[in-house]
């Protein structure tokens, strides 16, 4: 089993909690999240800067581009490879998901969102912070 999933999905999965962007990506997104929260597997996902399995459920997926609003490609591909960047993936390389869940605990801080999930319409309600901080609790870092 293989997953494709962009940059930013990356720290989505550890603060989701069932709010999305229609019935049919929270559905999606949630499968997802199970996967990667599941500690007694481990499998491949291709990390990228752009569409992943999250994405094919998305009201706002266009045919190359997402579409939700003006910008908002460009927005998502920058939250893309920040996170790519902060992690020290390469866009295309696959990892194994302890691997990313590990790399994400260890190089993630919750006040790292503010700058890597900048202007992000998740980032005020809280979740992703309390999701990044549970993951480092699970790993004993702490501030």
């Amino acid at each position: 089993m293989s997953l494709l999933l962009r940059g930013h999905h990356l720290l989505c999965v550890h603060g989701f909690r069932g709010m999305g962007y229609s019935p049919a990506f929270v559905q999606k997104m949630h499968g997802i999240v199970e996967q990667i929260r599941d500690e007694t597997t481990d499998f491949p996902i291709k990390v990228v800067a752009g569409f992943d399995n999250a994405c094919s459920a998305c009201p706002h997926k266009g045919k190359t581009i997402c579409e939700a609003s003006e910008g908002s490609n460009e927005h998502v591909m920058t939250l893309d490879m920040k996170v790519i960047h902060q992690l020290g993936l390469i866009d295309g390389a696959e990892y194994n998901k302890s691997l990313l869940v590990r790399l994400t605990a260890e190089n993630v801080s919750p006040n790292d969102l503010d700058y890597l999930c900048k202007d992000c319409s998740w980032l005020s309600y809280g979740v992703c912070k309390e999701g990044i901080a549970t993951l480092r609790e699970t790993f004993s870092i702490h501030e």
